[in-house]
């Protein structure tokens, strides 16, 4: 095998090593969201404290899939599409890392929650938690599998989100204006509701980094600003080298 066959082929098995690490600390992410809305609903203190202790795997990953595209900038110096793929990676491996801290903070109102009476029977925050569940592994998913679609699917659920959201806003102010009891509770709800919002928030960031992964179409505010992220990129990849960068 010629040398330059070898470092590709060394590349692209780094490369799905990096992909396969950031499925797993997703997974790991999804289920500490899945945790922390179930001991919320069931008023489970022991599921909440292992939310509350259990972050440890998250943040040694995130420190793990940092180093690895780092290394895979420094040794390999990927152009393009590659370029674009490890820039990617770092900026999801950011997201799987404060959704994990976002599973800390449900599972931090869920035991300030438990203490009190239920305010109301949990409907429309499981509901949310099902949605925002499902759109973090196909971001995924897309990411892998470089699919524009389900990038794009994903994408379209945050309206269903934010309409969620709103809406338990409004039944938690009318407990908390019929009866004051309920106050502390029903903000802490309202918290839940939030943090499942920027769960959903982050999933929406993997699947705009995949579209731009793909096809180098910036959609982060519907305003194709491709140039700006290929310089932000460029300038990246030069500071991950420790090289001066200077735009231009």
């Amino acid at each position: 095998m010629e040398p330059v066959e070898r470092v590709v082929r060394h590349f692209q098995e780094e490369l799905e090593q990096l992909k396969t690490r950031l499925l797993e600390m997703g997974g790991l992410a999804e289920e500490h969201v899945r945790l922390a809305i179930k001991g919320l609903v069931d008023r489970d203190h022991d599921l909440i404290e292992r939310v509350l202790v259990e972050d440890e795997p998250i943040n040694r990953l995130h420190i793990e899939i940092d180093n690895r595209c780092f290394t895979l900038l420094a040794l390999y110096q990927p152009m393009a599409a590659d370029l674009r793929t490890i820039v990617a990676a770092v900026k999801i491996n950011t997201d799987l890392e404060r959704v994990g801290d976002l599973a800390v903070n449900i599972g931090e109102a869920a035991r300030r929650y438990s203490s009190h009476p239920p305010v109301k029977k949990l409907i429309d925050i499981p509901r949310m938690a099902t949605i925002a569940q499902t759109m973090l592994p196909d971001a995924l998913d897309a990411f892998v599998r470089r699919d524009v679609p389900l990038a794009q699917q994903v994408l379209n659920e945050d309206d269903r989100l934010d309409s969620l959201k709103t809406q338990i806003f409004r039944e938690l102010l009318t407990y908390m204006l019929q009866d004051p009891s309920t106050i502390e509770p029903a903000l802490d709800l309202v918290l839940v509701s939030r943090h499942l919002e920027r769960i959903g928030d982050h999933a929406t960031n993997v699947a705009e980094d995949v579209i731009f992964m793909v096809s180098a179409r910036d959609v982060r505010h519907h305003a194709g600003e491709v140039e700006a992220w290929r310089l932000w990129a460029s300038g990246f990849r030069l500071w991950a080298l420790g090289k001066p960068w200077t735009a231009h």
